[in-house]
């Protein structure tokens, strides 16, 4: 029971800083080069965690074959979802309106859930990962932690940025993000609990599959938004997060 209730606490950790994002994003008018810079900088701390914890984790516990299926089939799943909600009018859910508008619900009818259920699709393969890292006993990844949270407050920056502009009020905005912090505990509790009992590939697998997902977000969401406002720096960003990330994996 100790070690559900400490894999919920990573979790509710790491999905606050969406919260913490949405305040900001929501609260203040920050410039369109910060939330870009932001973002750039998340993705590049997600693309090292991607690499070395949680791919390299695979590999290790099962081999190739097992990290590699997980990988490709999370990427799938996320990019089925991801065309679904699209369609419903969530394509544009971690814009923050400079480029790309988010729209409102009098133009596309049912787009406010679409947003939430994206946010959440986001947001639980990097949870879910938490709770795996504590199975066996083991302790939690903090590199993994720390990640997930630089990288989810410029998520809901600028998602609640493009939500405000959309004309959503502080209410929507601010119930979409603690739902998904609260999601996140859930989801960080359930990877440790469903897949403690699992066998070393299956194990394997799974976090190969939140890897898959995780990167092909970055790619679909988070890297279009920071290029849009800084695509003249977006390299050297995203390579300082990526650089901080690898170090603390090597402290």
């Amino acid at each position: 029971m100790a070690e559900v209730i400490e894999a919920g606490g990573w979790g509710l950790l790491a999905g606050s800083a969406l919260l913490v994002g949405a305040v900001l994003g929501y609260a203040l008018r920050i410039p369109q080069w910060v939330n870009a810079s932001v973002m750039a900088f998340g993705a590049g701390v997600l693309l090292s965690a991607v690499s070395f914890e949680l791919v390299e984790e695979a590999y290790q516990l099962a081999g190739l074959a097992p990290a590699a299926v997980g990988t490709v089939a999370g990427a799938v799943a996320y990019t089925a979802g991801n065309v679904l909600l699209a369609r419903r009018g969530a394509r544009h859910r971690k814009r923050s309106g400079a480029h790309q508008r988010q729209p409102s619900e009098t133009q596309v009818a049912g787009s406010g859930l679409a947003l939430a259920l994206g946010a959440l699709l986001d947001g639980v393969p990097e949870s879910a990962v938490i709770g795996v890292s504590l199975v066996d006993g083991g302790a939690v990844s903090l590199v993994t932690v720390v990640a997930v949270f630089i990288s989810n407050v410029p998520e809901g920056l600028s998602s609640s940025a493009g939500m405000r502009a959309a004309g959503r009020g502080p209410g929507y905005v601010f119930g979409v993000w603690g739902g998904i912090a609260a999601a996140s505990t859930v989801a960080a509790v359930l990877g440790y609990s469903v897949v403690g009992g699992l066998s070393p590939a299956v194990i394997a697998a799974v976090t190969a599959l939140a890897a898959g997902a995780i990167l092909a977000m970055i790619a679909d969401t988070m890297i279009p938004e920071a290029f849009e406002n800084a695509h003249l720096a977006i390299g050297l960003i995203t390579v300082s997060g990526f650089l901080v990330s690898f170090s603390l994996s090597h402290l």
